[in-house]
């Protein structure tokens, strides 16, 4: 439905309008007190709301309650406060117009020239994983009210959502009064935060509703610019970082040291931390282009285990390491700094870093060191953009208890291995996952010593883990993430000497495949569920 009409004629030309009456509820209450006392100074009536009162009284400040304006006690536990003709009127009465200044007049009504909200602390609540209704208590209904009524009537009204227009409104209070152009930029900003609240709101109910049987019918996804990049993959291309607000992962990294990152570290960061993390053990997982060239955790009794989880995932390609990503799950000690320091390495990532540790990093200036925020975790849905839309799945995530799985996978030739190998053989099969399909993963002593990716066919892929292997591949376990549709790619690997295969299974082939295997006396699992990784 269309809004009033009024005849333009009868607008009267506004620029500075004198600040006499302002409206003060805040929930964050960072400088409040010098604005309020430069308000009190120029003898500005200041009405104000709850906390907000209580502390400008605390300090010595004259304010009237918003129960006094609206002759309506405050109720609901706050749930009604300003949601009242006698304040809303006051914030949306335009005062170009003769008749909305009679109105008001006839009504008894003040109007109301600067308004100062912030709403209640809905990101930060969720943030702190409250749930239910302690989130919904959060969520601000007059505060908004307030916020659009005063930015829609701009013409009039100098709406402040931020401290950091503090400034600049005791500045215009000081000089006069507001100016238009001053007045039409907070209210824009003031748009802009309701718009950013709402998406947030929007965001958490759509993720209660992911927790359930079905996906939302609308998505919002609300970023925000952390910064410019030199260039994205190559250098013609534009880039820049965004935060997801509410986001706890690689974007919200803290840097440290080095230079400045890259649109492709972050893509070789993210992928790292998928790779180290499935892992419960103290892990490394180093990345090149997306893919791992070596991940691995601790030896059994390693003195230093993220050193010694390091070393072995470097064994496993040192020549693609060169240049690498490297994650840990572990904080990273000055051992494991140590062995870095005459490995080239573009950026290492983990949850913290020994004081001595930093220490020799500082020697390899251009090292991007990044801290994880202290509630980084793995996010439960992946969101991948695509032309004209964009695709949401659960994300792709382990058990920590894997190894009690491989007891319910199907066995359908050989035998049941020992415990020891059992690990090694969950090792791979976690590993597999954060290898670009077609993915081959070879593994020992929970170690990787060969890994084929990204083939456009699963044999390809059987070969290129084999030869980055070599002797390494006698002996060790293959990990297929898909099946194998023909017995030619599970033949590559039983020619190389490996003794235990595990792959999804499902594959119309599955017993030409299992024959291989039965012939060459080599055990074979099928776990009934792969992990693609595009």
């Amino acid at each position: 439905m269309a809004g009033p009409a009024v005849d333009p004629a009868l607008y009267r030309p506004r620029d500075v309008v004198p600040v006499r009456r302002a409206l003060v509820s805040v929930s964050d209450k960072t400088d409040l007190l010098p604005l309020a006392q430069a308000l009190q100074a120029a003898d500005v009536e200041i009405v104000s709301t709850g906390g907000s009162a209580a502390l400008l009284r605390e300090a010595g400040i004259a304010v009237s309650d918003v129960s006094e304006i609206t002759g309506f006690p405050e109720s609901l536990g706050g749930r009604v406060k300003t949601l009242h003709p006698s304040v809303h009127a006051g914030l949306l009465a335009d005062l170009r117009l003769e008749d909305h200044e009679t109105q008001l007049a006839d009504l008894g009504i003040e109007p109301f020239q600067l308004v100062v909200v912030n709403l209640y602390p809905f990101v930060e609540t969720v943030a702190s994983g409250a749930t239910g209704d302690a989130v919904v208590e959060q969520i601000d209904i007059g505060g908004p009210a307030m916020v659009r009524a005063s930015a829609k009537n701009f013409a009039n009204v100098a709406i402040v959502v931020s401290p950091s227009s503090y400034p600049a409104i005791i500045e215009a209070v000081g000089q006069g009064g507001t100016s238009l152009a001053q007045r039409r930029d907070l209210a824009a900003r003031a748009f802009a935060h309701t718009a950013e609240y709402d998406r947030a709101v929007a965001t958490w109910f759509a993720e209660q509703t992911l927790a359930g049987e079905d996906l939302p019918q609308h998505l919002t996804i609300r970023a925000e610019r952390l910064s410019t990049l030199r260039y994205g993959e190559n250098s013609h291309q534009r880039a820049a970082i965004y935060t997801r607000v509410g986001g706890h992962g690689i974007a919200q990294a803290e840097q440290l040291q080095g230079k400045e990152m890259s649109y492709n570290n972050y893509v070789d960061a993210d992928a790292a931390l998928r790779a180290a993390f499935d892992m419960v053990k103290p892990a490394v997982a180093i990345i090149k282009h997306a893919n791992p060239c070596g991940i691995a955790i601790a030896a059994p009794n390693a003195l230093d285990p993220i050193a010694s989880a390091h070393l072995r995932a470097h064994e496993c390609d040192p020549v693609s390491a060169f240049g690498g990503v490297i994650a840990a799950n572990r904080t990273v000690t000055l051992k494991m700094a140590e062995n870095l320091r005459d490995i080239f390495t573009e950026v290492i990532v983990a949850p913290d870093f020994e004081p001595e540790a930093l220490e020799v990093f500082k020697l390899k200036k251009n090292l991007r060191v990044l801290r994880l925020p202290a509630d980084w975790r793995q996010e439960p849905m992946d969101v991948r953009l695509l032309s004209g839309g964009l695709l949401l799945q659960d994300a792709d995530r382990f058990p920590a208890e894997i190894v009690s799985l491989v007891d319910g996978w199907e066995l359908v030739t050989g035998e049941m291995p020992a415990d020891d190998a059992k690990s090694n053989l969950a090792f791979a099969w976690k590993a597999c996952r954060a290898v670009k399909s077609n993915a081959i993963v070879l593994a020992q002593g929970s170690a990787t010593v060969g890994i084929g990716m990204g083939q456009v066919n699963r044999v390809d892929s059987c070969r290129l883990a084999v030869e980055r292997a070599g002797d390494r591949a006698a002996g060790s376990v293959a990990a297929s993430d898909a099946f194998f549709p023909f017995a030619d790619g599970p033949q590559v690997l039983i020619d190389a000497g490996i003794r235990t295969i595990v792959q999804p299974g499902g594959s119309v082939r599955d017993q030409e495949v299992i024959d291989a295997a039965r012939a060459a006396g080599v055990t074979m699992f099928f776990t009934g569920e792969r992990h693609f990784f595009h």
